[in-house]
């Protein structure tokens, strides 16, 4: 395992988050266009519109312990799995993802796919997205947009209220995390990085 992360004490991005910018994951193919951000409405929604690229997939089957998630096909098809039933999803059609529920998601076409998702609460997995598409834009990641074990060792306890991966299984990765934690810590990891974390450390416009 190689040392590869960010700066821990690199200088804060501080620019405000604005309705319209695209976020984008250069190793799974993902690009979300923000169409609304979690502060600026009652229920904490965020909603995007998700471009998944001819071969998209997401970076691994989770479950989200505490948001539902909200699918509705746009434009091309996008397929889905939930609890391991596979369907997919054309254009005007709507999967919901309920919180707990086991899901992974792919391009399997030859065309773009283009999804409206709905993340509610979404300000905390807004935070998840930034930092694993940052990790994947700045090259920590391997080529299916997963960090290092080191890096997951933090990251994904700090934000396990977000996003819990199937594999390696949920009581393993406490085990194994806890383990490396602290050598994470040592070699200059962090769970969070301030030039990853505009969601939290941006002036809100």
């Amino acid at each position: 395992m190689g040392v590869s992360h960010p700066d821990p004490n690199g200088a804060p991005d501080l620019t405000p988050i604005q309705v319209g910018e695209v976020w984008e994951n250069p190793r799974t193919g993902e690009r979300a266009k923000i169409l609304e951000l979690p502060y600026a409405n009652a229920d904490g929604r965020a909603v995007a519109e998700l471009t998944a690229l001819v071969g998209a997939r997401v970076v691994g089957e989770h479950y989200h312990p505490a948001l539902v998630e909200r699918f509705t096909a746009v434009a091309g098809e996008l397929t889905v799995l939930r609890n391991g039933q596979t369907t997919i999803l054309r254009e005007g059609e709507t999967a919901l993802i309920e919180a707990g529920v086991w899901h992974d998601w792919w391009n399997a076409t030859d065309r773009d796919a283009r999804v409206r998702v709905e993340i509610t609460p979404g300000e905390r997995f807004a935070h998840m997205i930034e930092s694993f598409y940052g990790l994947a834009r700045l090259g920590h990641t391997n080529a299916e947009g997963m960090p290092n074990m080191l890096q997951l060792a933090l990251t994904g306890a700090e934000l396990s209220d977000t996003m819990v991966l199937r594999s390696p299984p949920p009581a393993v990765q406490r085990v194994v995390f806890g383990v490396l934690a602290p050598i994470a810590r040592w070699r200059g990891y962090r769970a969070t990085y301030p030039q990853l974390s505009r969601t939290v450390l941006a002036p809100r416009s």
